[in-house]
């Protein structure tokens, strides 16, 4: 595969090159007095061709290899029919997940092979192995996932923590901006594994949701793994909001406004003002990032709540929502009581 384009582009470039070979040897007469000479001038043409044809030949393929690498989906199962694939088809899939080293071409492809699994009905049998009778194959893959968000929330925590500054120090920023060249790197760093983060939380989003009419033994609600997913999706919403300068308040709903968010000014105090001078930067990298990757994540909390929006309707008016969907701990960011007004607004779908 790819064999002939590259060798037709190889074959293309060596005889683009012969030209200005030939024009050399035109434009030196001298050269030509003897038959020796000319003898050894078209051999050196001959050698030239096929060298630059070697190289050419070699660098497209090398492409064309690489595209097929970035491109095409690798497979992390065993053939359909064999013994592995009756018994344990999903193992060389978490092997590759928990066994390889961070940041290897092979932990990517085998979250996206998973991703892929889990949105599409390509392999159906493979996501159906996910939903086995002891929950432990589902506990493992939304553990694997969820642990590239945390860290992604983790990451984000450190860096909104070194934005606690004086308004002083505010104003010092403001006439100066390359002061916070370092704020804006700790926030970089949290997002270096964006796509592996953008992969995690479409799976569990999509596992969630099929678990609804796939899961035959109630394994992802027995395993708590709903619970733990909801709260860490909500989250690092609001983690990556906060970049974004946008605050959640805890208050009560009556006191806030129609979407019960405060877009932060540089006027609300210590942290909000840094977030404001230093986060929303139109066109910044760092910008695009964050609002990419809070993009995903309200499409993925979606997914769950419009999976399960007549059980969570039931629950919010039983007053059980939160005890069926949030985590009764601290969570990595943010309050628990945050989190359950995040939630209702996703319920009433007013969370943009």
């Amino acid at each position: 595969m790819g064999l002939y384009s590259s060798l037709r582009e190889a074959l293309k470039l060596s005889t683009l090159a012969l030209f200005p070979s030939l024009l050399v040897m035109l434009l030196l007469p001298d050269q030509f007095k003897t038959r020796k000479s000319i003898g050894t001038s078209i051999r050196h043409l001959v050698i030239l061709y096929a060298g630059v044809s070697v190289v050419s030949f070699t660098w497209e393929l090398s492409t064309h290899l690489l595209q097929v690498v970035h491109t095409r989906r690798c497979h992390f199962a065993p053939s359909r029919g064999s013994a592995a694939a009756e018994t344990n088809p999903s193992e060389g899939l978490l092997e590759a997940l928990e066994q390889s080293s961070p940041r290897t071409l092979l932990k990517y492809l085998a979250y996206l092979d998973l991703c892929m699994i889990s949105e599409n009905n390509v392999e159906p049998w493979r996501r159906a192995a996910f939903f086995e009778e002891t929950g432990e194959m589902y506990r493992r893959v939304i553990s694997l996932c969820l642990r590239p968000l945390e860290h992604l929330t983790s990451k984000l925590v450190e860096g909104l923590e070194g934005l606690t500054i004086d308004k002083l120090d505010l104003f010092s920023q403001q006439m100066n901006p390359s002061t916070g060249t370092n704020i804006d790197s700790n926030l970089h760093v949290a997002f270096n594994d964006f796509q592996l983060c953008s992969w995690s939380a479409r799976t569990v989003a999509a596992l969630t949701a099929r678990s609804l009419s796939e899961d035959r033994y109630g394994v992802a609600q027995l395993t708590g793994s709903n619970v733990a997913v909801l709260s860490t999706l909500l989250s690092t919403l609001l983690a990556v909001e906060a970049c974004l300068g946008k605050k959640t308040s805890s208050q009560p709903s009556h006191f806030m406004g129609p979407t019960n968010i405060r877009w932060v000014t540089a006027n609300t105090g210590r942290h909000d003002g840094a977030n404001a001078a230093t986060i929303r930067k139109r066109g910044h990298l760092l910008h695009a990032k964050a609002y990419s990757m809070a993009d995903i994540l309200r499409t993925s909390v979606y997914q769950i709540v419009y999976a399960f929006q007549a059980d969570m309707q039931a629950a919010a008016k039983s007053s059980a929502l939160e005890k069926n969907w949030v985590t009764p701990g601290k969570p990595l960011y943010g309050t628990r009581e945050t989190l359950i007004q995040k939630l209702y607004q996703f319920l009433e779908y007013r969370a943009c």
